[in-house]
């Protein structure tokens, strides 16, 4: 079994920063893939930006050039530093690990509301 903790959500003016993490914990041998995606009222979940093991990320068009994933292998903790925010990235965002512990698993955080004022 494996345990997220997401924190760094909350409300903040367009322009501004916010900083998200998510720590898992448990029976954990590796961790391939860390991610965040984010789900807006009346939409589908959808990705935000990804990070393998070796720190190779990917992310969303809409975000490119304003957020940045990272990882902490040694905490196996993933960040996503998100500057210059707009009303339109109000979402709930989900952290989501892919790794192997007793076996390949496949989890999710409990999500952080994340809303920008205009």
């Amino acid at each position: 079994q494996v345990q997220l903790v997401e924190s760094g959500g909350g409300l903040v003016q367009a322009g501004g920063s916010l900083r998200l993490s998510c720590a898992a914990s448990g029976s954990i041998f590796s961790i391939n893939i860390m991610g965040w995606y984010c789900q807006a009222p009346g939409k589908q979940r959808e990705l935000v930006a990804v990070i393998t093991s070796g720190g190779s990320a990917n992310y969303a068009d809409s975000v490119k050039g304003r957020f940045t994933i990272s990882r902490d292998n040694a905490k196996n903790t993933v960040y996503l530093q998100m500057n210059s925010l707009k009303p339109e990235d109000t979402a709930v965002y989900y952290c989501n690990v892919k790794g192997l512990g007793r076996q390949l698993f496949d989890y999710w955080g409990q999500g952080t509301q994340v809303t920008v004022s205009s």
